[in-house]
């Protein structure tokens, strides 16, 4: 059962329309990721959310009571910014029980309630320090106390490790993951890093331009992406996505690439010949013919090599398409800048979009698959 379910929200800021009728559910207990670009109404959504902005239209039920336009007090909700927003006047332990005293809890009962979240977090040792004086990573710490100190039902996290380096960002990942599993609190969590909400989220919902384009499991999102905007916001390095168009031949259609010709087969009956189509390729499933092809196969050259540690993306030029393969490091090595060598690709690897609408092309015998033209 959904603890909060978003329906037809709407909200306007003069002509501009930052959120166009978003629905959601997030269950009970779950870590749920809304991924966009920039500008997607990532913000807007979570602050619609914790009432911090009143839409002009929809509905935002809580723990089966409407919220729409309910107080920011009593909604059992907190919310954690992209900014740390630490008073920086007070003390670490002022920081933290600050919510508390608006509460009107107890010295005793304070004290107690302060030192949990703080041994929880390990900043134990901040609390009589000033916000000043800490690192990045511990004015983070301080910051997810200070929410989870009201025992919230519902954490919104905005976009909270976009200001850490690399490693804080790795290691507070795994503090979020942590403190979900042992507390049990539901979670909506905005970024705009598709790692992030890879990793962290058991549902992904994609925003772009105030719409939800696909929701679903990650595994769901990376295998069958609704239309060509998921294809290369979901998976790193994104999507190939390859213009062609569909002809008729004796064997039935192909796609007509600028490097060859696929078997439109398994997509048949939704093509018709003439459509102008997006084919989409992922750089792990393309690879050097080492012996016989085992599907469609064409020429290359390598263009560029990016050594990322364990894996080295390849830049190929494919009839003047560029399309990026991943490889192994230790296989890349054989390949350096203007080799020549054959690609081939499984077809059951392959994804079709339509290029005017970038919706994808439902294979033979499933139904269309979820997504909004936008």
């Amino acid at each position: 059962m959904a603890q909060l379910t978003v329906s037809g929200l709407v909200k306007r800021y003069g002509r501009l329309t930052a959120l166009a009728g978003i629905d959601l559910e997030v269950a009970a207990g779950e870590f749920f990721v809304i991924l966009g670009p920039s500008a997607a109404g990532k913000t807007t959504t979570l602050r619609a959310i914790a009432g911090l902005e009143r839409p002009d239209a929809g509905e935002i039920t809580f723990a089966g009571q409407d919220v729409t336009r309910a107080p920011i007090q009593g909604r059992g909700m907190a919310m954690i910014f992209q900014t740390f927003a630490l008073y920086p006047h007070l003390s670490i332990f002022d920081n933290l029980a600050y919510p508390l005293r608006e509460q009107r809890l107890g010295a005793a009962e304070l004290r107690r309630r302060v030192g949990e979240i703080a041994q929880m977090l390990g900043i134990g040792h901040t609390l009589g320090r000033r916000p000043s004086t800490l690192s990045g990573g511990e004015q983070q710490r301080v910051a997810i106390g200070r929410a989870l100190i009201r025992r919230p039902r519902l954490l919104l996290l905005d976009e909270p490790l976009t200001n850490l380096d690399a490693k804080l960002r790795h290691d507070t990942r795994a503090e979020f993951k942590r403190l979900h599993r042992e507390l049990g609190v539901t979670m909506v969590y905005a970024t705009p890093d598709q790692l992030e909400a890879l990793t962290m989220g058991e549902r992904i919902a994609v925003l772009r331009q105030g719409r939800i384009v696909q929701t679903g499991a990650p595994g769901d999102l990376y295998r069958a992406p609704a239309d060509s905007f998921v294809a290369t916001m979901v998976g790193a390095p994104p999507m190939n996505l390859v213009p062609g168009r569909v002809r008729s031949r004796r064997a039935g259609l192909v796609v007509e690439l600028p490097f060859g010709e696929l078997d439109a087969g398994r997509w048949q009956p939704a093509l018709a010949s003439g459509s102008e189509v997006l084919l989409g390729i992922r750089p792990h499933d393309l690879h050097p013919v080492r012996a016989e092809p085992t599907g469609p196969s064409f020429p290359a050259a390598v263009h560029l090599t990016e050594p990322l540690g364990d894996v080295t993306v390849i830049d190929l030029d494919a009839a003047g398409t560029v399309l990026k393969m991943a490889l192994p490091e230790e296989e890349a090595l054989a390949f350096r800048q203007g080799t020549d060598l054959a690609i081939e690709l499984s077809l059951a690897d392959a994804h079709l979009f339509y290029r005017e609408t970038g919706l994808a092309v439902a294979l033979a015998g499933r139904p269309e698959p979820l997504g909004e033209r936008i």
